[in-house]
């Protein structure tokens, strides 16, 4: 029974894992600041992966983003903790990115470009239909292996994922504007622990300082292993680098 706990946690991680690495290469370097492109078979598995692991509609996720990079840190920014608190932000993004994102205005003006296609449509606006399915995925490989009670695993194997990516996203905005270094002019900050955690996110007032920059690091002891995956998918020619402002 040990082993199954271990192994649902370890499995919860390793999805979380997967899930930021979606979310900074693909929604936040790729479609969000056009910093790359990723061919058409990855493009829609990073989509189909985000669907059933996070639920996130990739246009809401971008224009909550560009609003964020237009007023950071104003009364206008969607996630401030300076506006809104540090605990705010850390517990609350997910309520936060969601009401505005809902609110009528932010996908329209800032997202323009990412009209849904029919995928969208048919699968990937239907965020409940994509959880669902992530935890019954879980559930029957947890059950298949260790039987009845491994669906439980299940369960817990999704739990895991969902307070680490809760967790790790609302901390990229929490901490990334609070605590860490700023040796760029803007109130984003870099910290290495968070770039470990979050494939380089925790760079932040490197990325603040560059938004359209496929790479986040700057010096050679910066974490941001997402830079290395997409060398190696640019070498693979699933993705194609728009821009790149940092030299390396």
């Amino acid at each position: 029974m040990l082993i199954g706990i271990l192994l649902a946690v370890v499995a919860g991680f390793v999805v979380t894992q997967a899930a930021m690495f979606a979310t900074t290469m693909y929604l936040h370097r790729g479609i969000t600041h056009r910093a790359l492109v990723a061919h058409p078979v990855l493009a829609f598995a990073c989509r189909f992966g985000l669907w059933i692991t996070t639920g996130m509609r990739p246009r809401e996720w971008a224009a909550v983003h560009r609003r964020h990079h237009a007023a950071t840190d104003t009364p206008e920014d969607p996630h401030s903790p300076v506006q809104s608190g540090f605990w705010r932000v850390q517990l609350l993004n997910a309520v936060m990115y969601r009401r505005v994102a809902r609110d009528g205005v932010t996908v329209e003006r800032y997202a323009r470009d990412l009209p849904p296609d029919r995928f969208d449509r048919l699968l990937f606006d239907h965020a409940w239909l994509g959880l669902g399915l992530g935890v019954t995925v879980l559930c029957a490989l947890f059950g298949w292996v260790f039987g009845p009670w491994g669906i439980l695993l299940g369960f817990l194997a999704a739990a895991v994922h969902a307070v680490g990516y809760l967790g790790l996203s609302g901390a990229v905005n929490a901490v990334g504007h609070t605590f860490g270094r700023r040796p760029n002019p803007n109130s984003a900050t870099n910290g290495w622990l968070l770039a470990l955690l979050t494939w380089g996110e925790g760079l932040h007032n490197n990325h603040h300082d560059r938004p359209t920059a496929a790479r986040f690091s700057r010096r050679w002891f910066q974490i941001d292993h997402a830079w290395w995956g997409i060398r190696m998918l640019t070498w693979l020619r699933l993705v194609r680098l728009r821009r790149m402002r940092v030299n390396g």
